[in-house]
């Protein structure tokens, strides 16, 4: 099985403002230094750079330097710059640290009924949340934290809004968190969807202390409970702003492969036998990055399409990581047949205009290139 190509589409270098542009060549310049020195030296302007703009409260230009990323190298380069300036240490005795918990939510609704369930993403006693988080040493120990009584979306934490976010540190101070409103969750279907939300917190602590190593909260599911509502809460290790929101994309993508998968492996092999499984890279507009891969699973004594799952690529992702994710995943699902096609495809059928899914009997001759 050789490697999957990577199908996200990237900026020309030539579209990106100058300031994002000198970044990206700084960026380039690490990479490609013939010694670890030459590479801190330029990583280190990479992250004075970050921290100004964060302290400047420039969250618009932020967001325009690794939205400009003219390559995925670049982008994960520039991305791991971000989580060192985000962690930077101010001037003060005591650091304040914003961090994030990310909550994947498997929810669906009980039954059919003319009204829409909706989760409200308000915690009821976000302390019980914090004393839980206490009890299993989430922020290595530390008891000086609060946590916002919202479950907000990831756009509400991402790289434009880092500066907003930002606290001036104060020894001895504790603060709250911003206002966060909450992002509710609408259901329209007995089915489960998989959705991601994040918890946010500030804690305070010496600055010598690094308080996000892993650890865990209990579910939430008691606090979000809804009537009508089937809600599994699946919290994860807290984390800063940056790598947060990667990480709580990238649980949300592996809990919706692994719903996709039971339900449709289920369904063929109670049906038609056992499944084979293709995975592929495909263009497609409607994308966040341009392209995705799909999994798809079908049987040759199945004549209707196959049916599939659209894998989300987000930028700082190695395509080859999240194919590896399916793969694993079918694996333990007992799938014997899987296969791994290494051309780029385009997004519809043209004989259906539906997304393009391949079949393990029917696989294609030629990629888009």
């Amino acid at each position: 099985m050789g490697p999957i190509p990577d199908p996200r589409i990237w900026p020309p270098a030539a579209a990106a403002p100058a300031f994002a542009a000198t970044l990206h060549a700084l960026a380039q310049a690490s990479l490609a230094g013939e010694t670890g020195r030459e590479s801190d030296r330029r990583d280190a302007e990479i992250v004075a750079a970050f921290v100004a703009l964060l302290r400047g409260g420039d969250g618009g230009a932020l967001s325009q330097v690794l939205l400009s990323a003219p390559s995925a190298a670049i982008y994960r380069h520039l991305w791991r710059r971000l989580a060192e300036a985000e962690s930077a240490p101010g001037d003060a005795t005591m650091a304040v640290t914003v961090f994030a918990l990310p909550v994947t939510l498997v929810a669906g609704q009980d039954s059919d009924r003319a009204t829409r369930a909706t989760v409200s993403c308000v915690l009821d006693d976000p302390g019980a949340l914090a004393a839980a988080m206490r009890e299993h040493g989430a922020l290595a120990g530390n008891q000086t934290f609060v946590l916002a009584p919202t479950l907000v979306a990831a756009d509400a934490i991402d790289i434009a809004r880092l500066p907003a976010l930002r606290f001036e540190e104060r020894d001895g101070t504790m603060f709250a968190p911003r206002e966060l409103p909450p992002a509710p969750i609408v259901l329209a279907e007995t089915d489960a969807r998989v959705f991601s939300r994040f918890v946010v917190g500030v804690a305070v602590a010496s600055r010598d202390v690094n308080l996000l190593q892993d650890g865990h909260a209990r579910a939430l599911d008691r606090m979000l409970a809804e009537p009508g509502v089937t809600l599994l809460a699946l919290p994860h290790a807290p984390r800063r702003l940056v790598p947060a929101v990667h990480s709580g994309r990238a649980a949300q993508r592996e809990v919706s492969a692994q719903l996709f998968a039971s339900n449709a492996i289920r369904r063929l092999r109670a049906a038609v036998g056992e499944p084979a499984a293709v995975i592929s890279a495909h263009h497609a507009a409607d994308a966040a990055t341009g392209g995705e891969l799909r999994l798809s699973l079908s049987s040759v004594f199945d004549p209707a399409e196959a049916e599939g799952f659209r894998c989300p690529l987000y930028p700082a992702d190695h395509v080859g990581e999240v194919a590896d994710m399916l793969v694993t995943l079918l694996r333990d699902c007992r799938i014997a047949d899987v296969r791994v096609l290494s051309g780029i495809y385009g997004d519809r059928d043209a004989a259906t205009g539906l997304p393009l899914l391949f079949k393990g009997d029917a696989l294609p001759r030629e990629p888009v290139h």
